[in-house]
């Protein structure tokens, strides 16, 4: 009988081949209409309308964060992890684009902002606060891309697995191959990622990223759905779906049912991190690109019902892992619970399929990041050295072209550390932006906010995150916790970062002079 001409983990790696070379080929068809201004390459000359901004900006708020962080968290704490991020993030969201991303898009298009720290050096009148925070923005952006990153490595080494053995052996103590036997290791898979990424970023600018995001979350989201489905049927052996989905469940330690072994304290903290997404630099970009205020619709409505459909499968194929006999290996590094379940479950060519679809979602994210962040270098701190205005259009996308592949390299090499929670590495991320809400809430509805009071705000979250990052081994404890003098109760550390961001504002600002009226008829009418 004839050997195969590919084995299961070669077909698996043509498919996620292929599929990347379709991201490609959407660069180049996007980089066919650039303008060659850096509105355009920057903000897709404000020509995105509501059905790709909804895509784009759910897109590129569902990261490995949300489809293999969370499988791995459910399959160590259970159904409680839902709760702890989804349901919550799904109306924060919302509010967040409603309350300020219509606000900051109108700002936007009046002044010609094209970053969010030109929004509070131009509303504070103070360019100071520009080189706050610059490095503060790009320190809480990186573990967020490593996120990306590392979710990536760890999904294409699950799904390659016995692909090359000869290439990349892995074998156990005893000499017998483990899952990651024959598989692209993790480093090889993060820097394919990354270059995909980098190039069509780098070809076709925010207009080739909006096409790419529209693209995979339509991938994700179906994918996923099918994932889940046909996952749900194997596991649970019924004819009938819901039949399926009780008899995997009824397996399932009742332990993993509830959010008993989440103290209440510890899940009200999570309330506060949705509202990091209203200083997501890479949202904020994406806002400046819609066509009207009337755009925000569709995803102010329709973003929950997104969250719900990605989210609760995830967590669900986390708890439905607990029943089986996992891998030594896979059991120890929550990040291989997802990649392991599609990959041992499925036919090589659909495992492949769905395996396009988590990548989606992954690169989905990254792209609208690295690009923000090159943005930001561009306009915020090359632009402000040489002068306003005095570097071309051409210049200024070449420079953010050069600092985006700076950023890809950097992230690439932190990613080699391997992190061993992406969960716990993007919760840090998100709490260092949700301290930063007051200053964006209070720039946009408090007239009398000063400068003073939003730097001492920037400063004292920026002070509390790494003092608390630091404590947990930089995110390497996954149980680290706050707990109030003289009590037990647990609080996750967003809450001492919120707090003291808040009180660092109201405080400095109550102490210093009020704006001046001039700069307040620019924003308030």
């Amino acid at each position: 009988m004839n050997e195969p001409l590919l084995n299961p983990g070669q077909i698996r790696l043509l498919v996620i081949l292929i599929y990347m070379l379709i991201l490609l080929a959407m660069g180049v068809l996007a980089s066919r209409l650039f303008r060659g201004t850096k509105q355009d390459f920057l903000l897709a000359s404000h020509s995105i309308g509501p059905v790709l901004l909804l895509l784009s900006l759910f897109g590129t708020t569902m990261t490995a964060f949300a489809l293999v962080g969370s499988t791995g968290e459910a399959y160590r704490k259970g159904i409680g992890i839902y709760g702890l991020m989804a349901s919550a993030s799904g109306i924060v969201h919302s509010l967040c684009f409603f309350l300020i991303g219509i606000k900051l898009w109108k700002f936007g298009r009046r002044h010609g902002h094209l970053t969010q720290i030109q929004y509070f050096r131009d509303r504070l009148d103070s360019p100071l606060i520009g080189f706050l925070l610059f490095p503060f923005l790009v320190g809480l952006t990186i573990p967020y891309l490593l996120v990306g990153v590392i979710g990536g490595g760890a999904v294409i080494q699950g799904m390659t697995s016995g692909a090359f053995p000869a290439w990349f052996p892995v074998l156990d103590g005893n000499g017998q191959a483990t899952p990651a036997h024959g598989a692209l290791p993790e480093w090889l898979g993060s820097g394919l990622i990354c270059l995909v990424v980098v190039s069509y970023v780098f070809i076709g600018g925010m207009r080739g990223t909006a096409w790419a995001n529209g693209f995979q979350t339509l991938v994700f989201v179906i994918l996923g759905v099918v994932t889940f489905v046909l996952l749900a049927f194997k596991l649970g052996g019924e004819a009938d779906l819901l039949a399926s989905m009780r008899a995997v469940t009824e397996r399932v330690d009742v332990k993993y049912l509830t959010r008993e072994g989440i103290p209440p304290t510890y899940f009200l903290s999570y309330l506060l991190i949705p509202l990091s997404a209203a200083m997501f630099p890479h949202l904020f970009q994406h806002w400046l690109t819609a066509r009207s205020a009337e755009t925000f619709k569709l995803a102010v409505v329709c973003h929950p019902l997104f969250i719900l459909v990605v989210w609760l499968p995830c967590v669900m194929l986390g708890i439905w892992a607990t029943t089986l006999e996992l891998p030594p290996s896979v059991a120890a590094n929550q990040n291989q619970i997802l990649p392991y379940l599609v990959a041992s479950q499925l036919s090589p060519l659909l495992a492949g399929l769905l395996t396009a679809g988590i990548l989606a979602a992954i690169m989905s994210s990254l792209d609208s990041q690295f690009l923000c962040l090159g943005s930001i270098f561009t306009n915020d701190v090359v632009d402000r050295f040489l002068g306003r205005n005095r570097l071309s259009d051409r210049s200024i996308v070449w420079i953010t072209r050069g600092f985006v592949v700076l950023i890809v390299g950097v992230t690439y090499w932190i990613s080699l550390s391997k992190h061993p929670s992406i969960f716990s590495l993007g919760v840090w991320s998100f709490s260092g932006f949700a301290g930063l809400f007051p200053v964006v809430f209070a720039a946009l509805y408090w007239q009398r906010l000063t400068e003073a009071g939003a730097i001492s705000s920037i400063m004292a979250t920026a002070g509390s995150w790494l003092i608390l990052f630091r404590a947990s081994n930089w995110g390497a404890n996954k149980e680290f916790v706050v707990t109030l003098p003289g009590s037990e109760w647990p609080f996750h550390p967003v809450v001492p970062i919120f707090a003291c961001s808040v009180f660092a504002l109201l405080v400095t600002t109550w102490l210093t002079k009020p704006p001046g009226q001039s700069v307040l008829n620019r924003y308030f009418d």
